[in-house]
């Protein structure tokens, strides 16, 4: 479709879905398909008026008629006179459809089994019943005339019989698809509407339900036009042939699609029928027949649904239409959304240490692979080759005057960096290429952790973007320097890790002294400037760790000023800006900014500081100082781990001795009948988990400072405190595999050694991990398809929508404990209302003014717990968010802007983590229900709204607990006090109560432990409860794995979740009572009604778990390619739904620009006016026509080199 005359087909606003009527069908059909042949096996040549015919769906060859007498372009659009055939391009055999005249008419699958059945909730005839008249074995009644019956009843064929004998022809009834559109015929949609709403108003229970269906229904079809009998089909249309391909094996055999087999039972039966019905063949024959035709004609749309499905070779049931639609392999998730992807390549990546940030290292053979076109098209504008065809031998044959030419034209053409799976928008970064031998891709080492890379054989591709928008945008959208932040909370995700981090720890360590060993050589000596200490250490004068004083100057005539550090501390800052905010520099101009010891933690700390005070530029060049005195010192340092360094606590001994005696205690009690064998299991596990702790706080105190596994451990270069205790403390308890915990500790180490037992034991725990791990990654992929899908249309498209309201917040806690403090939560937000000092009345923020990371702090520091901010949860934008209820984007650190998808990036950011999510359900055993679902799972119960298990007692009114009292049963009665009376709360055995006699309890207040059901609480609390209840069960989740996720991406999927109102009466507009409508469509339609005076609709909001809300979309493109295809389908060509294209999902479909990012309407089409400065413009722009968009980072590289060269000459 996308030839030039074509281009208006694809530059539409909309996309409407309706029902065909047969007129339509022959409409698009260029020719009837008589014959089920399809190619002669001799000729190899398209039978004529078969299911491949070149008279009806154009020729096999471009500008070529069947029996060859046309085969010039010049003959283009003529018709040959001998076979029919129109001369034109091969192409339109993808676009050619042909039809089938069907002898009698069948019902269409989808409506007549689909769930609801729209067939029969338009006749008002039950599911079962209308099966059996379709399938010929029942007849309805069409017109009672004389008889008892009635009309559209279902009678027998004796009845009927009987009934011919006695009436004659006073009566009719049938049976078959034709009985059904005689029927759907008759009926007349308007005043069908009108009589169910009349019935509406008198009906309730099951029965209101069922209207409520029927009028739904009925005010489809009366609304889009649609009629009813067009669910009947007269006419089958045919898929274009190359949509349905034949194509020949080796050995001569033909392979095709199933397609062909259905349309070929359905062409035999229907041609079958004909003959029968022209040789007048008794009644049953030719029912027999119009069965097998209604038949085939459901297995080719919908194989399988009803029925046995219809199969090939070996017992596999053909793919019929829809399932060419359904699934990861159907045309709307593998073509419609897939990659469409030109000239890339994939490779083994390997580190590239000595690389820019910016830089990524390309093998030369797939660089002139990757880069033929352009290197084509230079060779000649260089005149190195006469045309295109020489150039492309010359690149083939790696002449070498080609790598020249390459060099050039790989300098300013950023390359993309993919590293599957891509979990968030980091996974694919632009890089400025660097021609490398070797056939691997060199990765700079601080992109690994946003990629998730590793070097053990991990795979990237690469992709080359070719417009010059697309190149402007990986430079200055894509580039890696633009990406130092993580979208999930703002902190930098390019922090040094492993070798970078010890080499900086083993810099700024401050040397022996803690262990009152001999002095560092040089200790104490005193230098004129940085040089002269340079050339001491590298002399040997000095050592690393030596206290020296070095006279620092603030300005070139400043005389400056001794400061004390160690040689590795001032190495360390020569790299870092000196004014980041460590050291206060009005006081104290001369200190050095980072006189500390640095791990992991105090890196990010420097970075994050570093990029608030100086962005990105100056972020780039520190780290990649860091990158190399990190590698260089790790080097000299030398730390490594030998089997002394493991040293088993003295104490260990009588910490286990004490444990075992505890034990046996336990079980002496229990022998004797003092304690429930559940009682004793939880001490004996209580104490070895204490056990465990001291061994391993023991092991700690015994490590000194520079015990090689503690540096690893405490820099954060590698391992953690628990990994060494189990290396020289004790392993402690393992659970089994079915997540319970064994009572019988492993006591060993992995320094003596583990005994048969406990390495049999500690196997168990070992298997369950690796499982858990390859299952977690499954579900998390889901989750996050699941998020992307409810909130892909959800971009920034307004500045302030002029909300009003907002949502209180203040710090998150988990008993006593704060996992969130307040300035997290508020910095970076739009203040709702203005914030005062409590004790001096100033106001510190005005109403809609941003919060600074120093005013949270300052909020939080003066004693204010609660604020009020701008929420995405009471944005009133009509689509999307605005600027203001969103806040900060985490990824820039600065003001969101219009156009960015935070929909997808709160689904990301929230999906990501997730494979880092446990897979747990605590099994606490004994007490039923009392298990505890955690990480991933309790995360996908949340936000699916899902009654979870061990449901808590939940109090439905503000009063006072009367009574608590035991009844029979074993069940609590507990009786609270309202203001109407008493209410009482039946609690099941075994639930643990929260409150006792004479507490105050409130609405919502949990009267027993466990999980709550979201849609209690949004009945008693309302929206705010549920929102403040989802967000910090999700937020309690991912903190107890360390993961920190920004509150606003769980707000844009919980306000997704809660985006539509369920009508509950219409009042005087056009809303379906039961109908899902957005907040927008209810104004507008009540709007409308109160116009007219009259009454408006009433409607609940509704809490929907993000797979419902994802299917209950406006836009039936996006929900059809999520799940449920054919369900999505059926509904909206019912409805003649309208897509208004306003999501991603849907723009990516029809091969349309997104509409966010760049793509928005509003970045479109821009024209830079210079005014009176346009001629000088012009020229220098012809002049430099290459463009100086390098100039972000590059200005700066020759700083970088420098710095590079001097660490080289120190390594020397």
């Amino acid at each position: 479709m996308n030839n030039e005359n074509n281009y208006e087909l694809r530059n539409f606003e909309s996309l409407q879905i309706k029902l065909a009527s047969t007129e339509k069908m022959k409409e698009w059909s260029y020719g009837e398909v008589t014959k089920p042949e399809t190619i002669n096996y001799r000729t190899l040549k398209p039978e004529r008026d078969g299911l491949f015919c070149e008279r009806i769906f154009g020729p096999t060859k471009d500008w070529t008629c069947s029996c060859g007498k046309f085969n010039k372009i010049r003959f283009k659009g003529q018709i040959c006179p001998s076979c029919g055939v129109e001369v034109t391009k091969s192409k339109v055999r993808r676009e050619r459809m042909g039809h089938i005249e069907l002898v009698a008419p069948v019902s269409h699958i989808w409506y007549f089994k689909g769930i609801p059945s729209r067939i029969g909730l338009v006749l008002d005839i039950t599911p079962k019943n209308l099966e059996r008249v379709l399938y010929f074995a029942s007849y309805i009644v069409t017109d009672p005339g004389d008889t008892p019956f009635e009309y559209k009843q279902i009678i027998e064929e004796t009845q009927y019989n009987e009934a011919r004998e006695i009436y004659g022809k006073n009566f009719k009834a049938a049976m078959g698809a034709e009985a059904i559109k005689q029927l759907l015929m008759d009926i007349d949609v308007d005043e069908l509407a009108e009589e169910l709403r009349e019935q509406l108003t008198k009906a309730s229970g099951q029965k209101r339900i069922r209207l409520v269906k029927r009028l739904e229904v009925i005010e489809a079809f009366k609304q889009s036009g649609n009629r009813p009998e067009w669910m009947i089909l007269d006419v089958v249309p045919v898929i274009p042939p190359d949509l349905r391909p034949m194509v020949q094996l080796e050995g001569g055999r033909f392979a095709t699609s199933d397609l062909n087999d259905l349309y070929r039972r359905v062409i035999n039966r229907n041609n079958r029928l004909k003959k029968l019905l022209e040789l007048g063949a008794p009644d049953i024959i030719v029912r027999n027949e119009k069965r097998m035709l209604q038949e085939s004609v459901d297995s080719l749309i919908d194989n399988g649904r009803r029925g046995r499905p219809v199969t090939g070779v070996a017992g596999r049931a053909l793919k019929s239409l829809s399932d060419m639609l359904k699934g990861k392999q159907g045309r709307f998730r593998q073509n419609l959304l897939g990659k469409r992807v030109d000239y890339s390549g994939r490779s083994v990546i390997v580190v590239g240490p000595g690389l820019k940030f910016y830089q990524c290292g390309l093998p030369k053979t797939m660089a002139l692979e990757l880069f033929k076109p352009f290197i084509m098209k230079e060779l000649v504008a260089q005149e190195k080759a006469h045309n295109i065809k020489s150039a492309k031998t010359m690149v083939e044959k790696m002449k070498p005057e080609v790598w020249d030419v390459l060099d050039y034209v790989i300098k300013d053409h950023p390359v993309l960096l993919n590293r599957a799976p891509t979990l968030h928008r980091l996974g694919i970064q632009a890089f400025e290429p660097v021609l490398v031998e070797g056939k691997a891709i060199k990765l700079h080492p601080l992109v690994c952790t946003a990629f998730n890379a590793d070097f053990d054989g991990d795979q990237m591709a690469v992709h080359v973007p070719l417009s010059v928008e697309a190149q402007a945008e990986a430079r200055f959208l894509m580039l890696s320097v633009n990406n130092i932040l993580a979208p999930k909370d703002g902190s930098p995700i390019t922090i040094p890790t492993q070798d970078m981090i010890l080499g900086s720890y083993y810099l700024t360590h401050p040397g022996t002294e803690e262990r009152n060993l001999d002095n560092e050589k040089g200790d104490g000596k005193c230098f004129t400037d940085m040089d002269e200490m340079m050339m001491a250490y590298q002399n040997g004068t000095i050592g690393i760790h030596a206290k020296v004083k070095v006279r620092m100057k603030a300005y070139p005539e400043d005389p400056g000023k001794l400061v004390e550090s160690t040689v590795g501390r001032f190495i360390f800052n020569q790299g870092l800006p000196q004014d980041m905010g460590f050291v206060d520099r009005e006081k104290d101009p001369y200190s050095l900014e980072v006189d500390f010891l640095c791990g992991k933690k105090q890196l990010g700390t420097i970075i994050d500081k570093c990029f608030k005070k100086h962005g990105n530029t100056e972020t780039v060049l520190m780290l990649d100082y860091v990158k190399s005195i990190g590698y260089h010192y790790s080097t000299i340092g030398a730390v490594t781990i030998s089997i002394s360094d493991m040293e088993i606590p003295e104490e260990k001994a009588e910490i286990v001795a004490a444990a075992e005696r505890d034990v046996d205690k336990f079980e002496t009690y229990y022998r004797r009948g003092l304690m429930s064998d559940r009682e004793r299991y939880d001490r004996v596990i209580s104490v070895w988990r204490e056990a465990t702790g001291k061994v391993a706080d023991a092991l700690m105190e015994s490590l000194g400072s520079l015990n090689n596994l503690f540096i690893m451990a405490n820099s954060g270069a590698r391992g953690n405190k628990s990994q060494i205790s189990q290396v020289g403390g004790m392993r402690g308890l393992m659970a089994n595999a079915a997540g319970h915990t064994v009572e019988i500790p492993i006591k060993s180490n992995f320094r003596e050694g583990l005994s048969i037992l406990e390495y049999f034991i500690s196997s168990n725990g070992a298997r369950k991990g690796l499982t858990d791990t390859a299952l977690r990654t499954a579900d998390s992929g889901y989750l996050t398809r699941r998020l992307v899908d409810i909130s892909h249309s959800v971009i920034v498209n307004d500045w302030d929508c002029g909300s009003t309201e907002g949502v209180e917040v203040q710090a998150f806690k988990d008993g006593k404990d704060v996992i969130e403090p307040l300035n997290q939560r508020i910095a970076g937000r739009f203040a709702a209302e203005d914030i005062a000092d409590p004790t001096t009345g100033e106001v510190l923020v005005k109403r809609n003014d941003e919060i600074s990371d120093a005013m949270a702090e300052h909020i939080e520091a003066i004693g204010i717990e609660t604020v009020k901010i701008r929420s995405v949860m009471t944005c009133r934008a009509e689509r999307g968010v605005c600027v203001k209820c969103y806040g900060r984007n985490l990824a820039t650190g600065t003001r969101v802007l219009p156009g960015e998808a935070v929909g997808i990036i709160a689904a990301q950011s929230i999906g990501e983590p997730g494979t880092q999510l446990t897979m747990r359900t605590f099994h606490t055993g004994g007490v039923a229900g009392s298990d505890i679902t955690q990480g991933l799972p309790r995360v996908e119960e949340l936000f699916e709204a899902r009654k979870p298990k061990g449901l808590a007692e939940i109090c439905e009114a503000d009063g006072v607990v009367e009574s608590i009292a035991l009844r029979d049963d074993n069940k609590t009665e507990v009786i609270v006090r309202e203001e109407g009376g008493n209410r009482e709360y039946i609690i099941p055995y075994g639930a643990r109560l929260l409150v006792s006699e004479g507490d105050e309890v409130h609405a919502g207040h949990q009267l027993t432990k466990g999980p709550l059901d979201p849609k209690d609480i949004m009945r008693i609390l309302g929206v705010s409860g549920v929102y403040e209840y989802l967000l910090s069960e999700v937020q309690r989740v991912y903190r107890q794995q360390g993961v920190d996720i920004n509150d606003k991406h769980i707000e844009v999927i919980v306000s997704q979740m809660l985006s539509k109102y369920k009508i509950e009466k219409s009042g005087d507009t056009d809303l379906l009572p039961g109908g899902m409508y957005s907040r927008f469509e209810l104004e507008k339609a009540n709007e409308a009604a109160a116009e007219k005076d009259g009454e408006p609709a009433t409607a609940e909001r509704q809490l929907l778990g993000i797979t419902k809300a994802a299917l209950a979309t406006n836009s039936f493109l996006s929900a059809a390619s999520f799940q449920e295809t054919t369900r999505v389908l059926t509904d909206a060509a019912v409805k003649g739904k309208t897509d208004h294209l306003r999501g991603l999902k849907e723009n990516v479909m029809i091969g349309k620009l997104i509409p966010a990012g760049t793509g928005m309407k509003q970045y479109r089409n821009i024209e830079v006016d210079y005014g009176e400065n346009e001629p000088l413009m012009r020229s220098s722009y012809e002049e430099n026509e290459e463009g100086n968009a390098s100039e972000t980072v590059s200005d700066k590289s020759g700083k970088m080199e420098g710095l590079n060269e001097d660490l080289e000459s120190l390594a020397n």
